[in-house]
């Protein structure tokens, strides 16, 4: 996602400072310019790097001297239980820092990058539009409680005069580490996945959520959220779009849930060889449930058309298969 980001910024010619840890690999950013923009370095160089830590207020302010606009991408995504310690701390105190700083400095505006998570847990086959609110519940990702934990931060942001907006995600797609996070299921749809579940999903291309991150910090629009989701696809239907556009054949055999419970359990026995599991408790019981989500109040807001699905596992698609030439 920042990525993506500092790519739309750049190219709209903008002056962007970019927050990075020591041990951050640019080279990864570099890599998401060239995709776009072959031959093309002077993008790339004009970004200025911040080496530093969220965590620590001190590094905050160092990296925000003459900052006019921020945009808050960063935070830890992970649904396994056992880094649930990590995911708060990171998750809601990088927020509590930028805002802080933020209200300190007179920034001009505040973009947050949320999660549908924070939305709450919908009635099964029930649409989420941005009138959900939040209910505490067992059946809360991990993940889910830390982001909810980072916007409310930015809620009291703005109850003390911080303008800003947020964007609730849905399932980001898009090129990237096809070892992790979301473009992972490019490279395994690609391996073979004969499999489905039974569940559904809001899914939005990369590129989308950049462009509307930028509007929405170029409007006068503050103090508001909006979901950021394309379209709903099942997991049956998104699998078979991303196989179909590697030409290869769609998944053919049910997943159920009763596998599934089996499934993690078994898995749950990599944490004691220190290993981390291929999936947990909380993504096994996701992937059987629907959920869906409603974009017409940022379509209406800033006028905005989406990049649809099937563009978008094409475009990713394509991308994979020139990477995996090399």
């Amino acid at each position: 996602m920042g990525s993506h980001l500092l790519l739309e910024l750049t190219r709209n010619g903008e002056k962007v400072r970019a927050f990075r840890r020591e041990n951050s690999d640019i080279e990864k950013v570099r890599k998401t310019f060239s995709w776009y923009e072959p031959g093309n370095e002077s993008l790339f160089q004009s970004i200025e790097w911040f080496t530093g830590d969220l965590m620590d207020i001190f590094s905050v302010e160092d990296a925000m001297q003459d900052v006019n606009d921020v945009y808050h991408c960063a935070g830890k995504v992970s649904f396994d239980y056992s880094e649930r310690k990590s995911l708060m701390q990171i998750n809601q105190k990088t927020a509590e820092n930028l805002v802080n700083v933020s209200l300190q400095k007179g920034i001009r505006k505040f973009c947050h990058v949320s999660s549908i998570s924070t939305l709450g847990r919908s009635k099964q086959g029930e649409t989420v539009t941005e009138q959900h609110f939040w209910k505490t519940s067992r059946k809360n990702s991990v993940y889910a409680i830390s982001k909810y934990a980072a916007e409310r931060e930015i809620w009291r942001g703005i109850e003390e005069g911080l303008n800003a907006v947020i964007i609730n995600p849905s399932v980001i797609l898009g090129p990237g580490d096809w070892n992790n996070g979301s473009s992972k299921i490019f490279k395994t749809v690609w391996k073979g996945l004969p499999f489905y579940t039974s569940g559904s999903n809001g899914y939005v291309d990369v590129r989308d959520v950049a462009k509307i991150m930028v509007k929405l910090m170029e409007s006068e629009i503050s103090g508001k959220r909006f979901i950021v989701s394309t379209n709903d696809l099942t997991y049956k239907q998104l699998i078979t779009m991303i196989a179909h556009a590697f030409g290869k054949k769609g998944p053919h055999f049910r997943f159920l849930p009763w596998m599934g419970e089996i499934g993690w359990r078994i898995e749950g026995f990599k944490l004691i060889i220190g290993k981390k599991p291929t999936f947990t408790r909380e993504v096994t019981r996701t992937s059987f449930k629907e959920f869906y989500y409603n974009n017409s109040e940022i379509k209406q807001a800033i006028n905005y058309d989406f990049i649809p699905l099937t563009k978008t596992i094409s475009d990713t698609v394509a991308i994979f298969l020139k990477e995996n030439e090399k």
